[in-house]
C-alpha cells in the first residue's frame, strides 16, 4: 500500500487522495462513513449517486426495494461503496455470553449485515463497466474475522460480518470470471467516531468520519485485481478471515 495516501485529516490544508474515478455510488449515503467517502469524493469532483432509507426508502433488508432502488439506475460506476449496517438493533445489544444470544437477535443482524449486502451485490452487478477498473467495496469489521477473534463475546454481530465476508469472497470470484478488472472487497474502516460506536468504543482509538473515509478511499485507489475477494483494514493491510 502506498502510504503516500494517508494524509492526517486533521492538518489544515490536508491533501485528498486521488482515487482517479469518474461516478461512484453509495449505498447507505446518510451515514456516517458513507456521507463521509461522499463528500470526499465530490470534493475531488467525482459524481457521486446516493442512496438511503431516510432519503430514498432503500431497504436492503427487502430484496424487492433494492431491485427497484438499483432498477432506476444507469451505470457504469468505477466504484460501489456499501456503507450499510448497524451493531445494535431493535435494542440488542452485543452479546457477552452465548447465554445472552437470542435467536431475534441473530437473525436481525443477518438480515441487515449479511443479507443486505448481499442483495446489493446481486442487483449492482449489472452497474459495473463490462470492462476497465471498477470497485465494490463492502463495509465488514474486524470482530467479522475468525482469526483475530481472541476475546470472544458480540456472537450476532461477528457471524454477520464473518458471513458477508463470505459473500464477497465468492461474488468476486465469479465476478473476476466475467470482468477482469473488477474488485470486490470487504473492508474494515477502523473504529470510526459516529453514532454506530460510541457506545461501545471503550478504550479504542476512535477517528473522525472524513480521516476513516479518505483511509478507505486511499486503501480502494491501491487495491489491484490480485486483491478482489480479500478483506483489507483502513490501512491497506489483510485481515485474516
Amino acid at each position: 500500500m502506498n502510504e503516500k495516501c494517508f494524509v492526517d485529516l486533521t492538518r489544515k490544508g490536508g491533501l485528498l487522495c486521488d482515487t482517479a474515478m469518474e461516478r461512484a455510488l453509495i449505498i447507505g449515503d446518510s451515514g456516517g462513513i458513507g456521507s463521509a467517502v461522499k463528500a470526499a469524493l465530490v470534493a475531488q469532483g467525482v459524481t457521486v449517486v446516493g442512496l438511503s432509507r431516510s432519503v430514498d426508502g432503500l431497504d436492503v433488508t427487502s430484496e424487492t426495494s433494492v431491485a427497484a432502488c438499483l432498477g432506476a439506475l444507469q451505470g457504469p460506476f468505477d466504484l460501489i461503496f456499501v456503507a450499510t449496517g448497524a451493531l445494535e438493533i431493535d435494542g440488542h445489544e452485543p452479546e457477552k455470553t452465548i447465554k445472552a444470544l437470542e435467536p431475534e437477535a441473530l437473525l436481525a443482524q443477518f438480515k441487515l449485515n449479511t443479507v443486505g449486502p448481499a442483495m446489493v451485490l446481486k442487483h449492482a452487478l449489472r452497474l459495473l463497466p463490462t470492462d476497465g477498473r471498477a470497485v465494490i467495496a463492502v463495509l465488514s469489521a474486524r470482530v467479522g474475522s475468525i482469526g483475530d477473534n481472541g476475546l470472544g463475546g458480540w456472537y450476532s454481530y461477528r457471524t454477520a460480518k464473518a458471513a458477508v465476508n463470505q459473500i464477497v469472497h465468492s461474488t468476486a470470484i465469479e465476478v473476476g470470471r466475467s470482468h477482469k478488472e473488477a474488485i470486490i472487497v470487504s473492508l474494515h474502516p477502523g473504529t470510526v467516531a459516529t453514532k454506530f460506536t460510541e457506545k461501545y468504543a471503550g478504550r479504542h482509538k476512535t477517528v473522525p468520519a472524513d480521516e476513516a473515509a479518505q483511509n478507505l478511499l486511499c486503501v480502494i485507489s491501491e487495491l489491484g485485481t490480485d486483491q478482489s475477494g480479500g478483506f483489507f483494514d483502513w490501512a491497506g493491510k489483510e485481515v485474516p478471515w
